[in-house]
């Protein structure tokens, strides 16, 4: 089979993988668009945010994890979870040892705000709890806390980690991603 009579096959299986089916409203006619679902883009200081993590006994899931949370890998956001990853009080009082929170009742909520300021203790408490739940069932119960625990398989979980997955390999593909100040995103839809 000659080259000439595959180019056009495989331009087009190209252009499919790459795009969508959209409509344009004032004709009613489908059209092929670029995803615009992730990508990447530079945020000043984030190489420090990162390198902050893996001094802290961290690797590339933790990277990706924060980076999917905050655009900043920051912990100054207003919702009542805890640290860079946005860990759940609901599961840091069941596993997250080194931090001192196993035990500790739900209404001692408040004392996961250590997370916020002690980023080995942030690291200690998601990896306790990863290793507690196993890696699958730490991703639904960080993504939809215990309706995710106990339901673990949900679209908008899969989705979730699936994001996760594509940000971790992104870091990988190269070891200045470690250390740079490029932020990689999925689109996930808040819930």
């Amino acid at each position: 089979m000659q080259i000439s009579t595959l180019l056009p096959s495989a331009l087009l299986l190209a252009i499919a993988v790459t795009a969508s089916p959209v409509t344009r409203a004032e004709h009613d006619e489908i059209l092929l668009e670029q995803r615009q679902d992730r990508g990447s883009y530079t945020v000043s200081g984030l190489g420090a945010r990162k390198q902050a993590i893996l001094n802290a006994g961290g690797n590339t899931l933790d990277l990706a994890i924060a980076m999917l949370e905050t655009e900043r890998m920051s912990t100054d956001y207003i919702y009542a979870n805890f640290g860079l990853f946005k860990q759940n009080w609901g599961m840091l009082r069941v596993c997250a040892s080194r931090a001192g929170f196993v035990g500790q009742s739900q209404s001692q909520w408040n004392n996961g705000a250590k997370l916020n300021s002690d980023i080995y203790a942030d690291v200690a408490a998601r990896w306790d709890c990863q290793n507690y739940y196993g890696y699958n069932l730490w991703m639904a119960g960080h993504r939809n806390g215990a309706s995710g625990l106990n339901n673990p398989n949900t679209a908008d979980i899969n989705n979730y980690k699936s994001a996760i997955e594509w940000m971790q390999s992104q870091i990988d593909s190269n070891s200045r991603y470690r250390t740079d100040d490029t932020r990689f995103w999925v689109n996930v839809p808040p819930i």
